[in-house]
């Protein structure tokens, strides 16, 4: 098993900038691939980014390439997701999620693994 941990989340303004962050325990050389994914209040869960651990290659949604950041330290067990130029519609909890070997980075359902959500709210 693996156990996910996610913190960073917050309120922010339009255009500003939040960090979150995900601690991985367990099983973690299990994990091939991390990723963020995030859901906003009557709406599906929607893939932000991924990152392979083991290489670092990275995948983003085209609503956050350019603004967000995935990476990941190895030596930690963390995958942290740099957010700037916020917008009102990044609004959502934000889920850290782990996958064994998953066929489609961006399917939710490829995840075995998932953290309790931490809040991101952005103001207009």
């Amino acid at each position: 098993q693996v156990q996910l941990v996610e913190s960073g989340g917050g309120l922010v303004q339009a255009g500003g900038s939040l960090s979150l962050s995900c601690a991985a325990s367990g099983r973690t050389s299990s994990v091939y691939v991390m990723g963020w994914f995030r859901q906003a209040p009557g709406k599906e869960r929607e893939f932000v980014a991924a990152i392979k651990w083991s290489s670092g290659t990275t995948f983003y949604s085209n609503s956050v390439k350019g603004r967000f950041t995935i990476s990941r330290d190895n030596a930690k067990n963390t995958v942290s997701l740099q957010m700037n130029s916020l917008k009102p519609e990044d609004t959502a909890v934000y889920y850290c999620a782990g996958g064994l070997r998953p066929a489609v980075y961006s399917r939710a359902g490829e995840y075995s693994y998932w953290g309790q959500g931490t809040q991101v709210t952005v103001s207009s």
